[in-house]
């Protein structure tokens, strides 16, 4: 259903969408059914809510009344908790007058684990405000489960003696669980005992080491709970939660989305960055719900979703497809359909290439890159020490085979991505080798028996000892290395940064520091590439490989302005970003597309099987069971699939690669 919307006034500078020319996008239409408001990204958003909550505090304390707040755990919030932690501390801003109650809690749950969320709102938020110790409150997941009962109808009831909830801050899951009411939570549903969805346990599998060591049961606050807030605002970061995001602002009111439910309040809001909103109308099909501007990029885009919309290819499509899909203006604008189409094949044609170094001595008007220098400098950076074969296996390859000097820069050591057993076996070898050939190592020997001891000791509330994480670390090295061998990079061309954000022991990282930064430059300098590939993966904008890329991208930023003489070997180099193994690029997006033959793509595998402890059961799994090669050549595959339905030659498998401009 399509309906009249008036446009919504947004606080000082919230971007409620974004045009093509970097302006608000203001849909004279609209098919979203609940608030939503589009921002550039995640941190943003965040402050505009830590905004909010903050007026809202400050206006319960002049009327001299509490503020009650309903609190959520997870990635999304985080960001909105540092804010209002540094508006206590550099503007006063006071929690005396808050009380909170919390989401949902894992059951069981002892509250000093590192998956508790009682430690999470501690070291996220309480620790570091003055809120009174007995004004927080969270489902406990300790209480006996003969008791939980009795415990969630005396949760519901301290709610409501407080006066019921004036904000209710939420994240979505996968599935579009809100708290931890899985798909078939009715809206009339309390605070209860709840069993976990696969889905919501594989997504949290990466906290407690593995899907076997994830609860199975959540204490949650119903439905209906979150309904009876007189606020409740939604925040959704990263492009895995944009079809759900989708289904719950423009689909229907469905138990199998509880957030739909949200549909019904009168007062909530989506807060949402670009990439959660990609799916929504206004974003994936703007000239649906308003006037766009038809720059080169829009009609790309538009093109290419018609042809896949209609199933036709692209050369086929005719004035009438133009027309009966609300693109006249286009038609107005650029003339008849068969030179649009013309012109859109033949980008995409270009688009295409074998040499994703630039062929020597070739004309490159056409070409993604430059024919000179023949030979380049390149280097790959690796967030993970398995994503530069994952992701641009096939281009690695040929810059090799075609004579470049290629780098890779594994930026962390992956250490926390090891199974235990993994570990042991390795420090056992040490020692079994060591005792072989009559080699005396009382060290070696030590920090296995350590190692062993720790690893039949910890608990699921304890992290590795920082032995058990330099073995790992060496295990993720040695495949990177075997790696590099078998593609033909010399050894001393992998440079293993160790970025000092990830080495934490846990899941949870350190935010980005100007060490992670430096780190990047000296070795930037010291390849002085022509050419750089990172990681553009932005589906989860708290994740590993977005932090690296925020390190990347600063780090080249301030290299290509350290210096604005010719001599400056910057203002020559060109960074191509890859994606993850889990997504691709748009079709649209694509700049660059290095197709793969049968042959090519059977040796990059061969390659991902170097990465043995990434096999036959990974440590973080996700909601994917497959194997890390079967999901890069589905990918790969699907990007070629699509290429050949806009009417190009059929490949076995394309990566594809944006080009990130200064």
């Amino acid at each position: 259903m399509i309906t009249e919307s008036p446009l919504l006034d947004s606080p000082e500078g919230q971007l409620p969408g974004t045009s093509p020319n970097g302006g608000p996008i203001q849909s004279a239409i609209t098919y979203e059914k609940i608030p939503t408001h589009i921002y550039a990204d995640a941190k943003d958003a965040s402050r505009a809510v830590a905004h909010e909550i903050a007026d809202l505090i400050r206006q319960k304390q002049s009327e001299d009344k509490p503020c009650i707040l309903g609190l959520a755990t997870g990635s999304s919030p985080k960001t909105v908790y540092a804010e209002l932690i540094r508006m206590h501390r550099e503007e006063g801003l006071s929690f005396r007058n808050v009380v909170s109650f919390n989401l949902d809690e894992y059951y069981p749950m002892e509250p000093d684990s590192l998956q508790s969320y009682v430690r999470f709102m501690k070291e996220q938020l309480f620790d570091h405000v003055d809120m009174p110790a007995g004004n927080y409150h969270l489902p406990d997941g300790t209480v006996g489960v003969d008791k939980v009962g009795e415990f969630a109808r005396q949760y519901e009831a301290e709610i409501e003696a407080a006066g019921g909830l004036d904000f209710q801050l939420l994240g979505i899951g996968g599935n579009g669980h809100i708290g931890f009411n899985e798909p078939g939570s009715l809206i009339n549903s309390h605070t209860r005992l709840m069993m976990l969805d696969n889905s919501t346990r594989a997504a949290a599998s990466v906290d407690f080491g593995g899907l076997p060591k994830t609860p199975r049961k959540a204490i949650t606050m119903g439905v209906s709970s979150i309904l009876g807030a007189r606020r409740v605002v939604l925040l959704a970061w990263g492009e895995r939660k944009a079809p759900v995001i989708r289904g719950a602002v423009e689909g229907l009111v469905t138990e199998l989305n509880p957030a739909s439910y949200l549909q019904t309040h009168p007062n909530a809001l989506f807060v949402i960055d670009e990439a959660a909103a990609s799916e929504l109308t206004r974003m994936k099909t703007p000239w649906l719900v308003d006037s766009v501007e038809w720059d080169n990029k829009m009609k790309k885009k538009a093109v290419t979703y018609l042809s896949l919309a209609l199933s036709k290819p692209v050369l086929k499509l005719t004035d009438r497809d133009y027309n009966d899909n609300g693109m006249s203006d286009l038609l107005a604008q650029y003339g008849q359909a068969y030179d649009i189409n013309i012109d859109v094949f033949n980008q995409l044609q270009h688009t295409i290439t074998g040499w994703p170094g630039g062929k020597p001595n070739a004309d490159d008007t056409n070409r993604p890159e430059r024919a000179s220098p023949a030979k380049k400098r390149c280097l790959i950076f690796s967030p993970h020490p398995d994503d530069d074969i994952i992701s641009m296996g096939g281009t690695f390859q040929r810059l090799v085979d075609q004579g470049h000097e290629v780098h890779v820069g594994y930026q962390t050591s992956g250490n926390i991505a090891v199974a235990d057993d993994e570990a042991l076996r390795f420090a056992d070898y040490v020692v079994d080798f060591n005792s072989k050939f009559g080699i005396k190592s009382p060290e070696a020997t030590r920090i296995f028996q350590d190692a062993a001891a720790s690893l039949r000791e910890k608990k699921d509330s304890e992290m590795d000892t920082a032995e058990v994480r330099y073995v790992k670390g060496l295990i993720r090295m040695g495949e990177a290395k075997s790696t590099c061998r078998f593609v033909g990079v010399p050894v001393d061309r992998a440079h293993f940064m160790n970025m000092p954000f990830y080495e934490t022991g846990t899941v949870a990282k350190k935010p980005l520091s100007e060490d992670d930064i430096q780190i990047t430059m000296a070795l930037i300098e010291e390849v002085k590439p022509q050419q750089i590939y990172a990681a553009g993966d932005l589906a989860d904008p708290h994740g590993t490989h977005k932090v690296c890329l925020d390190a990347i991208l600063e780090a080249v930023r301030r290299l290509k302005q350290s210096d604005a003489t010719p001599e400056n070997f910057m203002k020559d180099c060109w960074v191509w970003l890859y994606r993850g193994a889990w997504a691709e690029w748009d079709i649209h997006e694509i700049e660059m597309a290095v197709p793969m033959s049968p042959d090519q793509v059977m040796k990059k595998r061969l390659g991902i099987f170097k990465h043995q402890s990434q096999k036959d059961g990974v440590v973080y799994q996700g909601t994917d069971s497959r194997e890390f090669w079967q999901r890069a050549e589905e990918r790969n595959r699907a990007t070629a699939g699509l290429y050949n339905r806009l009417g190009l030659a059929e490949y076995e498998a394309m990566e594809a690669f944006v080009r990130w401009r200064f």
